[in-house]
């Protein structure tokens, strides 16, 4: 069923940022249709998308297929905006393989103060061929009981990634890995 998708915009699988940015900007947006076909190319064959709900018996992860995820976030996204971004960054890589952990902020309006929702976007990816494409995302939001340590708040400003030293005397700035190939 992927096979049959169109490509991803070119530029969207040139690096583990791009393609990150790419989900991001699919799924934000007024309340309206998305682009799924676009979605869908993001990903590799077989890929997952998980959440991790918390019920009175504890933790579950929620799995769903990329076209499941389309069905349900695209019925609610037909009748609220949605505007997800992502503000901080950790990339490691080996090989044809990435992992991203991407902090992220959901909002009904751009700009809007605070966030409804934040959380952590936990992306595995893979290079297929010459392009990045996302094999899983797994996610968990921030609630009572469960805050984003400060390690995962660095703020993501363009390519790069600024980080303030907790001693406060100095900041270090770290770029995507160059293996983006």
């Amino acid at each position: 069923m992927l096979a049959a998708c169109p490509l991803a915009r070119a530029a969207e699988g040139d690096s583990t940022e791009t393609i990150v940015r790419a989900v991001y900007d699919v799924i934000s947006g007024e309340a309206g249709a998305r682009d799924w076909a676009r979605f869908r190319s993001l990903f590799a064959e077989g890929a997952r998308l998980i959440s991790m709900r918390v019920t009175a018996e504890g933790a579950t992860p929620r799995v769903m297929t990329v076209d499941d995820y389309a069905r349900q976030a695209g019925a609610s996204f037909e009748k609220n905006a949605f505007y997800e971004r992502e503000v901080s960054r950790r990339v490691e890589m080996f090989g044809n393989i990435a992992h991203v952990f991407s902090t992220y902020e959901s909002r009904r309006a751009p700009g809007e103060k605070p966030p409804f929702a934040r959380g952590i976007n936990s992306f595995q990816l893979v290079k297929d061929g010459k392009a990045w494409k996302v094999m899983t995302i797994l996610w968990d939001a921030e609630r009572e009981g469960n805050p984003i340590p400060e390690k995962y708040l660095t703020p993501v400003v363009g390519a790069k990634v600024a980080r303030q030293a907790v001693s406060g005397l100095h900041s270090a700035v770290r770029l995507p890995v160059s293996a983006d190939r």
